[in-house]
């Protein structure tokens, strides 16, 4: 059993080892989703409070920010493979490209969540010209 668990951590030691270079990328994307998730959870709040419903956490919502969370995670650690391991060559950063991808949308829908909240006509306005931003860019590619 001792030799096992020796196997195991050498393993899990290994394998942080190679994804150090990316954890950067992990973490931001995992502050972008977490933030989104509670400040969507303070905007479904508002909303019930407004309209005089009883509000309550839906479990089935948080699991699914915790599976895109997980999937986001696994994402940019295939992306990260496939630039270090097949296309190193070429420096394409499509971790990079992704990750930044994933947090615009996340910003995208913090700002719509933080509409929600404030009622603020600015939040609406950054939220409309992030979508415009974004639109434009990919069009654009």
């Amino acid at each position: 059993m001792e030799i096992l668990c020796k196997y195991i951590s050498v393993l899990l030691v290994s394998l942080c080892a190679l994804l150090c270079p990316i954890m950067p990328l992990i973490t931001t994307a995992m502050i972008f989703i977490f933030i989104d998730f509670i400040t969507g959870i303070l905007a479904s709040r508002a909303v019930a409070h407004r309209e005089g419903r009883e509000w309550r956490i839906e479990s089935r919502k948080a699991w699914r920010t915790v599976a895109k969370a997980g999937f986001t995670a696994i994402a940019i650690v295939m992306m990260w493979l496939i630039d270090y391991v097949l296309l190193e060559f070429m420096s394409l950063h499509l971790a990079n490209l992704f990750t930044g991808f994933v947090c615009g949308v996340e910003l995208w829908s913090f700002l719509e969540n933080a509409s929600v909240i404030s009622r603020s006509p600015l939040f609406a306005w950054l939220g409309r010209w992030v979508k415009y931003r974004v639109e434009k860019e990919v069009g654009n590619e």
